[in-house]
């Protein structure tokens, strides 16, 4: 008897979680739907509603010029818009020239904008349609994983799709088009997620091998009175001292004191100074460098 109602019981309570999961579903596409933007090629499925029946169901494709033909008013500009906007947009004609309070409900059939491109020191370099919004770990994933040689930064040139199609070297933009910059040391190695950026349709990322990368990015320099000034891999966590100290110490006529750390921006260059003795002291703390930066120690004045 107990086995009876242990069954009926649970057939009762089937079709209930069931719902559940389908309603978390819905609203979790809804969210989805919410947040995506309409782009070229995308296929919609367009239900138009009134007098509680339905109207007219289509399925139409997004134009290369973000535009729809939409049914009873025609084209309609739809590229960037949400699916809540787009259903707006169609809804407020037809209720001013076709019907009395129309309802207008919009689905993404077939995601056809969202392409990303990716090259350099990954396993499967190329384009990647995607049916949702992607971060920069999420693409490197669909891309195989990084190469071991490759580099410490990532470039992300915005929207730049098309210059892959133009067959154009993405080598000749990176100076140009001013790409964002991630740092993978942050990101791969020390998983600081704060790194891993929301991409656009249409980027292009770009990650360099070691060998090829910019010095600049991937070097600091020392130079001035330690025992072997010179160029030096950046490492993450790298301090003014500990750099001094890779360089074989101070020279018997250094200045510490008057230490300065020349650092490079996008349109000019600043001195930071810092006093080495006060930090080797504890008096004060290091500064923390960034990727060609160059650490000057001049002679003492005695």
């Amino acid at each position: 008897m107990n086995d009876f109602f242990k069954i009926s019981k649970n057939i009762f309570l089937a079709p209930f979680i069931i719902g559940i999961c389908l309603f978390v579903f819905s609203l979790h596409s809804n969210a989805q739907n919410e947040d995506y933007l309409i782009g070229p090629r995308d296929i919609l499925t367009v239900i138009i509603y009134a007098g509680g029946e339905e109207q007219q169901k289509v399925d139409l494709t997004v134009s290369a010029q973000g535009t729809i033909n939409a049914p009873f008013i025609g084209p309609v500009s739809v590229k960037g818009l949400s699916i809540r906007q787009l259903e707006l947009a169609i809804t407020e004609p037809l209720a001013r020239d076709y019907f009395v309070n129309p309802q207008v409900n919009i689905r993404v059939k077939e995601y056809h904008s969202l392409h990303y491109y990716i090259s350099g020191a990954v396993k499967s370099p190329g384009m990647y349609e995607v049916s949702s919004n992607t971060s920069l770990m999420e693409l490197l994933a669909k891309a195989g994983g990084v190469l071991p040689e490759r580099g410490n930064v990532a470039y992300i040139l915005r929207e730049s799709v098309e210059l892959i199609e133009q067959k154009e070297a993405i080598e000749d933009f990176i100076l140009v088009k001013d790409p964002i910059k991630i740092d993978l040391k942050k990101l791969l190695d020390l998983g600081d997620m704060s790194f891993n950026v929301m991409l656009k349709p249409g980027d292009v990322v770009y990650i360099p091998l070691e060998k090829t990368l910019d010095l600049a990015e991937s070097k600091i320099y020392v130079e001035g009175e330690v025992k072997k000034p010179g160029v030096y891999d950046f490492q993450v966590g790298l301090t003014a001292m500990n750099a001094c100290i890779m360089a074989g110490g101070f020279d018997k006529f250094a200045a510490p004191n008057r230490t300065k750390i020349i650092r490079k921006n996008k349109k000019n260059q600043g001195i930071i100074k810092i006093n080495l003795d006060e930090v080797r002291e504890g008096k004060i703390p290091d500064i923390e460098l960034k990727p060609g930066d160059r650490i000057y120690v001049p002679e003492t004045w005695l």
